[in-house]
């Protein structure tokens, strides 16, 4: 029963499948996977013992392998935050995209609160800004502002059709993109 307690939720992703749920279309789960849920129904005991003990043994060695990998929500959330405003392809919702919805419970991430590292601003006066992160930031439009420095908080959120808008230091927001 301690079979996955470090976290209270764990996708297991193996030769390119998702967890059920996680994508638009539900996908059944990795084979080792069910194979372990499978010894559940096995009616003898001492049987069922040796089904769990030779699955759980095939799941760790497929672990250690890396032809499988348990990543708890944590990570997820941690991975989804690093991702904020990239552009990524469909991965089966894991790292963001898809239903909304769906996403919360694993930490959907529409903005974010950070620290300026650095920035400065081009020959046409448009911002870089490096957050604590390291994701770098550029203004996508012309507007003045009392130049960023390091240090100050900015906050970066959704705004509509895929844009991104900053705010820094409390100032009127304007829009960036993420470039690395």
């Amino acid at each position: 029963s301690g079979f996955c307690t470090k976290a209270a939720f764990a996708f297991f992703v193996a030769a390119g499948s998702v967890a059920p749920g996680m994508a638009k279309d539900v996908q059944p789960r990795p084979e080792i996977l069910q194979t372990l849920v499978n010894c559940r129904t096995v009616p003898d005991s001492t049987a069922r013992l040796a089904c769990y003990d030779a699955q759980v043994a095939r799941l760790d060695a497929a672990e250690s392998s890396k032809e499988l990998v348990v990543v708890d929500k944590e990570e997820i959330k941690k991975a989804r935050r690093g991702l904020f405003g990239l552009a990524l392809p469909d991965l089966g919702g894991l790292f963001g995209g898809g239903d909304e919805k769906k996403d919360e419970p694993l930490g959907s991430v529409s903005e974010i609160e950070s620290t300026i590292k650095s920035a400065r601003a081009d020959q046409y006066g448009n911002w870089s800004i490096v957050i604590a992160d390291g994701a770098r930031w550029v203004q996508t439009e012309p507007r003045s502002m009392r130049d960023p420095k390091p240090g100050q908080p900015i906050r970066i959120r959704k705004a509509a059709l895929g844009s991104f808008m900053a705010n820094v230091n409390g100032q009127t927001g304007f829009k960036v993109k993420r470039v690395n």
